[in-house]
């Protein structure tokens, strides 16, 4: 039976835990602080639940340098749950705009007219252009944001979906390549003579296709100051999240759960995400027109007021309600404190061993053991095949094929690693081949074991 030392995992998700957090945890499960509880059994609400929850939260806005504007939140339903909560939270901020410019423009044009006259206009004016205007705007890069993109045409219909980026075109009928900016279709803004979308989604890195962004991509940078033709950014960076510096300022929304923080599957979802006015008010949106508020739900959840709009005829989830939990503290159901507790762990520990550096550091480290396996892959190209193009190469999921996706070879090179302790390295099973995850707490030791096999594979074939 292997020792934790022993083994080399490179599995993409669920993904491994510095050990020492992993040892911590057990310790913790059992009995926390000598309490003769553990963290699976305290109550959500409890002052050591409440000390658990605001560590992560300086620990993580520490990392990033997280703006003061901005709300960290913890939510449960994974990513895919969040697929759904970006288009529940966002779409009402630019309904909301939108209103409020109609608001203006109606009282404006006809200063005598009764509230509820305004209000019909209002209305009117809304449902043209909601039905005439509203886009959300999604580059699907691989197979995470293409079901962000189809979760989204389920909610409210593809005709309100703008695949701005498909980049399978461009890749014969596969992903592995980000086409060049200058050949997006993104929804227009008010500045380029458009009208704008409610928001661009991107998946940061895809732990499938092992695709990730090199940079913020230039086309999303604030065009000016004027907050009403801002582009609404929106990242998942699920599998890419504190291995790399950040500036959370062009973000409205990063969501992220388990691989690089926690220890549980899609428990734990962090999102952090800029505060505004609109996304205070935004449950209003959600009710019919015609129905008048819907009962009030419990604890610190805001009723909705009478709508503008009828296209969504009643509220979205509550838990997933940015502005409900927000308001509740990530409180307002019950939040899984353990696997929080591990995440705080992580990230504490990154402040403790980085400092000044702090994500910059392991940024380093990540780049480092993700160039010594690219390394070893592209010096036996007759061997290996690195499936995204060399200029979208992801650290994190480092995908590649074996003497050209051979089954007999392929399953020899899994054989091979199996015995040397080289686990996880299968790909998804959507695409088949090899994937080595490159997570955080993957060891550079671990890299250097696998670095090692590739070449002794290679050479032997």
């Amino acid at each position: 039976m292997p020792s934790r030392q022993e083994v080399s995992y490179f599995g993409a998700g669920p993904a491994p835990l510095p050990s020492s957090v992993v040892e911590a945890g057990a310790n913790a499960f059992v009995n926390f602080n000598d309490a003769g509880l553990g963290l699976g059994e305290i109550s959500h609400r409890s002052p050591t639940a409440n000390k658990i929850l605001n560590d992560a939260k300086a620990n993580l806005s520490a990392l990033l340098d997280i703006p003061d504007n901005y709300e960290i939140l913890f939510m449960q339903a994974g990513g895919s749950g969040e697929f759904s909560a970006v288009v529940q939270n966002l779409v009402p901020v630019w309904i909301e705009r939108r209103r409020r410019k109609a608001e203006t423009d109606v009282k404006k044009a006809q200063p005598d007219a009764e509230q509820a006259e305004v209000d019909e206009l209002v209305f009117q004016r809304l449902q043209k252009e909601i039905d005439e205007e509203l886009k959300l705007d999604y580059l699907v890069t691989g197979s995470w944001s293409l079901k962000a993109s189809q979760e989204a045409s389920r909610l409210i219909g593809s005709k309100y979906v703008n695949v701005a980026l498909d980049a399978r075109k461009a890749n014969n009928g596969k992903f592995g390549t980000i086409p060049a900016e200058d050949s997006w279709s993104l929804t227009p803004t008010k500045k380029e003579g458009g009208k704008g979308s409610a928001f661009v989604y991107f998946c940061d890195n895809e732990t499938v296709d092992g695709v990730e962004f090199q940079q913020f991509p230039k086309s999303l940078e604030a065009q000016g100051q004027d907050a009403e033709d801002e582009r609404l950014v929106v990242a998942d960076m699920s599998s890419n999240f504190i291995s790399r510096k950040v500036d959370v300022s062009k973000y409205a929304v990063i969501f992220v759960r388990r691989f690089n923080l926690s220890a549980l599957w899609d428990t734990l979802t962090i999102y952090t995400g800029r505060r505004s006015k609109e996304h205070r008010c935004h449950r209003y949106h959600y009710c019919h027109r015609s129905q008048g508020p819907p009962p009030s739900p419990h604890r610190d959840s805001s009723p909705c007021s009478p709508p503008p709009v009828e296209h969504w005829r009643s509220p979205g989830p509550i838990v997933l309600d940015y502005a409900t939990i927000a308001k509740n503290n990530s409180l307002y159901n019950t939040l899984p404190i353990f696997n929080l507790w591990i995440a705080g762990q992580v990230m504490a520990d990154l402040m403790a061993e980085f400092s000044a550096q702090k994500v910059s550091g392991q940024e380093e480290v990540a780049n480092k053991k993700a160039q010594l396996i690219y390394g070893a892959l592209d010096k036996f190209p007759q061997v290996y095949q690195v499936v995204p193009d060399a200029s979208v190469r992801s650290r994190m999921n480092i995908c590649f094929r074996v003497s050209g996706g051979d089954d007999a070879k392929e399953k020899e090179f899994i054989a091979g690693a199996e015995k040397r302790l080289l686990q996880g390295l299968k790909g998804h099973r959507s695409v088949g081949g090899m994937r080595a995850s490159n997570y955080n707490a993957v060891p550079l030791e671990n890299v250097q074991k696998l670095v090692q096999y590739l070449e002794d594979f290679a050479t032997a074939q």
